[in-house]
């Protein structure tokens, strides 16, 4: 039984780190959002690593894949694009992520393309961080980014209630 929201949906351009893509996976799945891979993997599908991140969530996943990044275009012409980079001058807090949106993210090594980000200037988002730190890990940008979409949306759908203090 597959769970999705259907207006927010993260977008991985080339993973590289099987855990990473499971622990995203989980998140997704957690929250109703649809996983999007553009190929090429760093691991294959089948990986144990994936799996394990991923628990036993597997079947709440909407999933969909992706030979290059233009038949990931071709195929979603609908919605508002986010690029996810440390190299972004607007922070990920001061866009309001109304309707479909995309979250993308790039490689664990390289990020996203830089002519990608040149040509999508004004949709490119940053995490804000300390000092000169490369980056945060790939699972927990993705996880910011889908609680902010969510958070921005009141968490519409989520069970926002406890089970201990019921």
């Amino acid at each position: 039984m597959v769970i999705g929201l259907n207006d927010i949906n993260i977008v991985l351009l080339e993973p590289e780190i099987p855990q990473n893509t499971g622990n995203i996976s989980r998140t997704c799945a957690a929250t109703g959002v649809s996983l999007h891979l553009i190929e090429p993997f760093g691991f294959k599908i089948s990986d144990k690593h994936l799996k394990r991140a991923g628990l036993d969530y597997w079947q709440y996943l909407d999933i969909h894949y992706y030979k290059c990044l233009e038949d990931f275009y071709h195929r979603n012409t609908d919605g508002s694009y986010y690029y996810f980079s440390t190299k972004a001058a607007k922070n990920y807090t001061d866009v309001s992520y109304e309707k479909k949106v995309y979250l993308f993210f790039g490689r664990e090594t390289k990020g996203l393309p830089e002519e990608l980000l040149i040509q999508n200037k004004d949709s490119c988002v940053r995490i804000p961080m300390l000092g000169e730190l490369r980056s945060l890990n790939l699972s927990n940008s993705a996880a910011v980014a889908v609680y902010e979409v969510l958070r921005q949306r009141s968490f519409e759908g989520m069970s926002l209630k406890g089970h201990l203090f019921d």
